[in-house]
C-alpha cells in the first residue's frame, strides 16, 4: 500500500537573517565571568570524582541536552576538553543545531510560539543546509554525525567560514580528537523538515555515534557518567549502551559496576536513590530510575544536582579546575 506524504519541496524556506533570536554569543560565559551563587553539598563530591577519574586516565562522559548550551556553558565544556578532563561529549540534534548557529551567526534560539503560527518555525535556510550537508558528507565518508558537524564548523564549507567557531563545542571536539556523538530520532529536529534532509544519512551517522558512545561506556569502570538536562535521550542511550557493554564484559570475565553517575536537572527529589512505586509520578522519570538507581545498584554511586544549568555547570567547572590546581 502506498500512503500519501507531505511534499517538502513546497516548503517556503527563509534566510536566518529574517529570524529574531533569543540568545547571542554575548550570553556565553567567559571562563572568568562572575557566576550566580549556588550551593549543593553533592557538587564538590562529583567534582572530586571527576578529577580522580581524570588523574587515573578514566572516562568522564558528558551527556547533555541542548539547554546546557543555551544557558551559556560552551566555554566551560571546551576548556574541560582542552584540559583532557572530558573524554566524550554526547548530545541530541538540538545541541548540534544551537552550536552550529552560534558558530555561524553568533545567535540562536527562535521564538517557537511566534513562528509556529504560520509555519515559519524551523524553516530557516542556513541551518538546514549546513546541518544536512554535513551529515550527508559524513555518510559518504562513513563517519559519525557529531564528527561530521564538528568537521564542517572547524574547516568551513564551500567558502563559508564559521566566524564564532571558537565557542563551538563541536569544532573543539573535532580539533582535539574528543569523540562527540549525536543521538537522533527522525522528526525530532527542525533540520528534518528541510528538503535536503537525507534520512538514510541521518540514521547511519547517528547509528555510528551510538556505537562510538557504547564503546566509551564499555570503558566506564572507575569513571564518571554525567547526564545534564536530558530527560529521555540521555538515560535511554546510556541504558542500552551499558547493557551492550556489560554483555561483552561478562563474556570476558570482566565487570563494569564501580563507577559514578550524576544527574543534573531542574527537578528536585526527596530521595533520589529510591526509584519509587509505579503509582508515583517520579517513578516514570527516566534519569532518576535509570541513572541514579538501577544502573549503580551493584557497586556504583549516584548523585543528583538540582538547579538551573547557568549555575550548576559553571560551579562544577570552577570546582574541577580548582581541584586540578589550574588557572581559569
Amino acid at each position: 500500500m502506498t500512503y500519501e506524504k507531505i511534499d517538502r519541496s513546497e516548503l517556503k524556506i527563509l534566510p536566518l537573517a529574517q529570524r529574531e533570536h533569543k540568545m547571542t554569543v554575548e550570553e556565553i560565559y567567559q571562563l572568568d565571568a562572575e557566576i550566580p551563587s549556588y550551593e549543593n553539598k553533592n557538587l564538590a563530591e562529583v567534582a572530586d570524582r571527576i578529577v580522580k577519574a581524570h588523574e587515573r586516565g578514566g572516562q568522564v562522559i558528558w551527556m547533555m541536552g541542548a539547554h546546557v548550551i543555551r544557558r551559556g556553558n560552551s566555554r566551560f565544556i571546551i576548556d574541560l576538553m582542552e584540559r583532557g578532563v572530558i573524554t566524550h561529549v554526547a548530545t541530541n540534534g538540538a545541541g548540534a543545531i544551537h552550536d552550529l548557529e552560534l558558530a555561524l551567526i553568533g545567535a540562536t534560539l527562535e521564538d517557537v510560539e511566534r513562528y509556529i503560527k504560520d509555519g515559519k518555525f524551523g524553516n530557516w535556510e542556513e541551518t538546514g543546509r549546513y546541518i544536512n550537508e554535513a551529515v550527508k558528507r559524513g555518510y559518504s565518508d562513513k563517519i559519525g554525525y557529531g564528527e561530521a558537524i564538528g568537521r564542517m564548523i572547524q574547516q568551513g564549507f564551500e567558502g563559508i567560514n564559521f566566524p564564532y567557531r571558537d565557542i563551538s563545542v563541536f569544532a573543539a571536539a573535532y580539533r582535539l580528537g574528543v569523540p562527540i556523538t549525536v543521538h537522533r530520532g527522525i522528526g525530532y529536529d527542525i533540520t528534518d523538515q528541510h528538503p535536503n534532509a537525507d534520512y538514510a544519512a541521518i540514521g547511519y551517522t547517528s547509528g555510528q555515534d551510538f556505537l562510538i558512545f557504547a564503546h566509551a561506556i564499555s570503558k566506564l569502570e572507575g569513571g564518571v557518567f554525567l547526564n545534564l538536562g536530558s530527560a529521555v535521550m540521555g538515560p535511554e542511550v546510556y541504558l542500552k549502551s551499558l547493557s551492550m557493554a556489560r554483555n561483552i564484559a561478562t563474556q570476558r570475565g570482566e565487570e563494569i559496576k564501580y563507577f559514578t553517575t550524576a544527574n543534573f536537572d531542574l527537578i528536585q527529589f526527596d530521595d533520589f536513590r529510591d526509584e519509587g512505586k509505579p503509582y508515583e509520578a517520579h517513578y516514570y522519570h527516566r534519569p532518576k530510575k535509570t541513572i541514579l538507581v538501577r544502573t549503580v545498584k551493584d557497586g556504583g554511586e549516584s548523585f543528583h544536582i538540582q538547579g538551573d544549568f547557568d549555575r550548576t555547570v559553571p560551579h562544577l567547572y570552577l570546582q574541577v579546575v580548582k581541584m586540578l590546581g589550574g588557572a581559569f
